[in-house]
């Protein structure tokens, strides 16, 4: 489990406009449709909420978001938004930080679930979010399928991004099934560089912790607007419901 040391003060305060893209409505808009369908008229907790990105325009659709947040710096920094005060924010780790109440939607974007690095987390971050669910109540992630395709055999760093202020380079180790991402950021003038582990997660794999923890999958898509999943897929939307009993 990462601390809050990869996203700590100086990290936060840059975060939103190092990821500026990611707050483009054409983006942000498709999550929270489907996201807002999902809760109804029920309650919505987001793990690693960070600066509010999704938890605040889901908030204004009229659903109660609660975050579960590691990073007090990056919480800081939703506080200070508008519409903060109507989202809930819990600091502590996913896999284990209960939240008082059942939600009907749990969810987690953006390849949130890999900070947790180990299995034995990610499980008990399944299991988590079940204690949470009411019953019929589902988990949506967003997560990448790991590239390993696109690896010549031996190799193993793999370019992301490339533009003039960012260069993401993802180191796997394919024994560990282990990733570290690789940033190279222009801030004030200089290079500074950013290195951040993870753990990278088939999608088979979290069938299998959805399963060991009470849920089955619902559905799965390639995107947020329910493109078909497919061998192509880099990145997919999956559903899991905990079973109305």
């Amino acid at each position: 489990m990462h601390d809050d040391g990869y996203f700590d003060e100086a990290v936060a305060a840059r975060y939103d406009d190092t990821y500026d893209y990611q707050n483009d409505p054409a983006v942000v808009g498709p999550v929270v449709d489907l996201l807002a369908e999902l809760a109804g008229d029920g309650r919505a907790l987001e793990l690693g909420v960070g600066t509010g990105r999704i938890a605040l325009p889901l908030a204004a659709r009229g659903v109660s978001v609660h975050g579960i947040e590691l990073s007090r710096a990056m919480a800081d920094r939703l506080r200070a938004k508008p519409g903060a005060d109507a989202v809930g924010v819990t600091i502590g780790d996913m896999a284990t930080t209960r939240v008082e109440g059942s939600f009907r939607l749990a969810y987690i974007v953006v390849n949130t679930i890999m900070n947790l690095t180990s299995q034995e987390a990610q499980v008990a971050c399944f299991r988590n979010v079940a204690a949470h669910l009411e019953p019929g109540g589902c988990f949506v992630m967003e997560v990448l399928v790991p590239e390993l395709q696109r690896l010549p055999p031996g190799d193993t760093h793999q370019v992301f991004s490339a533009d003039e202020r960012h260069w993401g380079i993802d180191e796997y180790d394919v024994a560990r099934q282990g990733l570290i991402s690789h940033h190279f950021l222009q801030v004030d003038g200089h290079l500074e560089r950013r290195s951040i582990p993870f753990r990278y997660v088939w999608p088979s794999e979290l069938d299998l912790m959805a399963q060991l923890a009470g849920m089955r999958l619902r559905d799965r898509w390639s995107g947020w607007q329910r493109e078909p999943f497919t061998s192509e897929s880099t990145t997919h939307v999956s559903v899991w419901e905990k079973p109305a009993v």
